[in-house]
């Protein structure tokens, strides 16, 4: 199992919608850095739910449900959805300046490359995220 994180921005996809909708496909990803991420994820990879631009923070753990397929809102070939759920919120949510005020996560994907809307995350980033920070 592999360890991820997606962004999004809670007025456009919030973690209270991804609740209440259950299972989504996570569309729109138009890099390719972010698209051959989304194209590496298992079923069963768990991934961090990031708030981004409002918030910036880690809100909740969602697990890939069905691997990489053609996006269905573009024509273009390029571009891949995957389908996830949610798992649970996390009892504290993590902000970005948490995750860059701690010595162990100077290499995480999130400090380093900000801009990548699907990254991964190494299985010491996920503890201290998971069980550390965000308890």
């Amino acid at each position: 199992m592999a360890y991820w994180l997606i962004k999004s921005e809670p007025f456009k996809y919030s973690w209270d919608q991804f609740v209440k909708d259950g299972v989504t496909f996570w569309d729109g990803v138009r890099n390719y850095g972010a698209r051959n991420n989304l194209r590496s994820m298992k079923k069963g990879d768990l991934l961090l739910f990031y708030h981004s631009n409002e918030g910036m923070e880690v809100v909740g753990i969602a697990k890939v449900v069905k691997e990489h397929y053609q996006d269905p809102t573009t024509e273009e070939d390029a571009w891949l959805v995957v389908d996830v759920k949610p798992v649970k919120k996390l009892k504290k949510p993590v902000s970005l300046a948490a995750i860059k005020a701690d010595p162990r996560l100077t290499q995480m994907a999130l400090v380093r490359l900000g801009r990548l809307s699907v990254q991964p995350v190494t299985d010491e980033e996920w503890d201290i995220v998971v069980n550390e920070l965000g308890k």
